[in-house]
């Protein structure tokens, strides 16, 4: 079941749902616009010619910061990491899907490739893997609305939720654009 506009409202106030900044304008009929956060990690491919996913990837992206009213330009078929603006928290019994916005994605913009799942328990700023598939560069704006986020509710809660001691959860309270912690995909911290 997803979660209806009145009902996301209704947890956010009882702070059952965590949403910061939360603006009512934002409620979309079954989910909520999240905005664009002003940092993004970007390949940096001079420093190594492939990607090794057995081999720690910090390195191999850099940073870049923009200003409020400041673009970044997303060349055709260029890829980033970005971040919401805003910071969210699930509870034990909600699922999270990210989604992009229609009206980006009729322009070749893709906000996620394969990371539109977030988990119960999740705390922290959202990743968004950032693509585009025009053959024009599209500009980015901090602050602009990017993404849909709308909330599944489960059978029940999750008996070991996201940031779990049992759990090796990588991307608990994460704060900007976060890169890839390949050491998860082969049972390592």
């Amino acid at each position: 079941m997803v979660l209806s506009d009145r009902e996301i409202r209704k947890r956010i106030k009882e702070k059952k749902l965590v949403v910061m900044p939360f603006r009512d304008a934002d409620v979309q009929p079954s989910s909520i616009d999240l905005h664009l956060g002003d940092e993004f990690l970007a390949f940096d491919n001079h420093s190594q010619s492939f990607i090794d996913t057995r081999a720690d990837v910090k390195n191999l992206m850099k940073k870049i910061m923009v200003k409020k009213d400041e673009p970044l330009m997303l060349h055709p078929r260029e890829f980033v990491l970005g971040t919401t603006a805003e910071w969210v928290e699930l509870p034990d019994d909600l699922v999270g899907r990210l989604e992009g916005k229609s009206s980006l994605g009729r322009l070749g913009l893709i906000i996620h490739s394969t990371a539109g799942y977030v988990d119960p328990g999740f705390k922290g700023q959202l990743t968004l893997e950032i693509y585009n598939l025009a053959n024009l560069p599209i500009t980015l704006y901090p602050g602009m609305k990017i993404c849909q986020f709308s909330f599944v509710q489960m059978t029940g809660p999750a008996q070991y939720p996201y940031g779990h001691k049992k759990l090796k959860s990588h991307y608990l309270n994460q704060k900007g654009a976060t890169g890839a912690n390949t050491a998860s995909i082969w049972g390592r911290k």
